[in-house]
This record gives structure tokens, sequence and C-alpha cells, in this order.
């Protein structure tokens, strides 16, 4: 048994993905059937957003205020096993949003003995609902949310990360990573979900950059890519 399994967190999980579910499947499906009378590819798509929101980030997010665009059960079940497996005391999410993703990993600090969590959240209302999830899972101990533009709030994150995980606007996966790479140690795991942005994707596949990177199956067409700071 571990805390990932135990009832209490277990069941909340269920609960939150059902949420998710319900919050978000009218507007995956819009998207699904624009796509497809379009003949637009999810790079194309992917794309016009990404360009979206290096005209206005905060514009483009605030209109998902409502979604919870969390990561799949089978997803949050990979964020636990990296987390056990680099035995994580301090991980990184840019990206809360409603707080599913961040208790998989701060289930797995607990497992690990204890550590801390650093998120940000742009969105009042999703920080506030995150806080109140973690809460629930009995995990409030182990978790900084910190409300804000990520740019800023992430300036500081106290030490050494092994797992950061890279889940918010697409157009600043890259500005995020420079941001905190400082502070990756030897050996961390960046996870990058949704990571459709060119530029990001150039970066750690480039060896002078100090990675090795490796799209995932996990999720397939999601553009989850796995790296490993090497250098």
């Amino acid at each position: 048994m571990n805390s990932l399994n135990s009832g209490r967190i277990a069941q909340l999980l269920t609960r939150l993905h059902r949420d998710a579910e319900a919050a978000d499947s009218a507007f995956i499906q819009e998207m699904t059937a624009h796509l497809e009378a379009s003949g637009t590819t999810i790079e194309d798509a992917a794309a016009q957003m990404i360009a979206d929101e290096r005209a206005d980030y905060r514009k483009v997010y605030s209109g998902h205020a409502a979604h919870f665009l969390s990561v799949t059960p089978a997803y949050g079940r990979f964020l636990y096993a990296i987390a056990r497996a680099v035995r994580a005391t301090r991980i990184v999410e840019f990206g809360t949003s409603m707080g599913i993703s961040t208790i998989y990993l701060a289930a797995a600090l607990r497992d690990n003995g204890g550590g801390q969590l650093i998120g940000s959240e742009l969105e009042p209302v999703k920080v506030a609902r995150a806080r109140a999830h973690i809460e629930a899972a009995g995990l409030a101990d182990l978790v900084d949310i910190r409300e804000g533009d990520a740019l800023e709030t992430l300036k500081e994150v106290g030490g050494e990360v092994e797992v950061a995980l890279i889940d918010g606007a697409w157009s600043l996966y890259l500005p995020m990573l420079r941001l905190i790479e400082p502070s990756l140690r030897p050996g961390a795991v960046v996870l990058g979900e949704n990571a459709f942005a060119a530029d990001y994707r150039d970066y750690v596949d480039d060896p002078a950059n100090g990675y090795i990177a490796q799209t995932l199956e996990i999720d397939e067409g999601r553009g989850n890519l796995f790296a490993v700071r090497v250098g």
C-alpha cells in the first residue's frame, strides 16, 4: 500500500477525474469536431494557440478558468512513479490548475519521506480549488501553491529540484525551463505535458543544452516530452 492507493487519496482522485471529464468534455468535443471539419492537424492548432498566447497569454488562459485541463489517470500514475524513482524531495510545477497532477506528485513526496512541491497558478479561482483539493487529500503540508504569473512566482524555489512538471501556457514552456534550469540537479527529470512549442522541443532535443529527451507514448498524441538533465 502507498499514499496514491490509500482510500482518502484514491477516492478523491477518482472524483476529481470524473469532475474534470464533466467540466472539459464539451470543450474537447468542440475542439475535436473543429479539427476534423477543417482538416487541421493538432500540431497546426497548437501552433495557432501558441501564437495567440504570445500575443496575450493571460487573456488566452483566462478563457479556461473553468476547465481542469488535467492529466489523465495514466499520466498521473507516471508522475507518481517518476517522483518515487528519483526520490524527489523538491518538485516544481508550472500550471497547477485544479491540483490533480499536484496530488499525484505530492503523494510521491509523502512516500519518499517528505519534501516540498512548489506550484504556480495564474487563475485565482483555480488556486482556491486546487488548495481545497490538496487539503482534502491530506497533502497540504507538502505543497506551496503560488498565485500569479509563474515567471515571477517561480523565480525562487528554495533549493535543488529533482522533478519539474511544465504544464501551463504553451508559449511559456521554454522561458519557464530556462527560469528553473539553474535549480535542476544532475539527473533531474523535466516533464513537458502538451509540449508542442517548437522552441521548447528544439532546446531539450539539442545535446548542447544538457538534456536527453524522449517523446512519451503515454497519452499518445498529447505531445508529452520526457527529458533528463545530464549536463
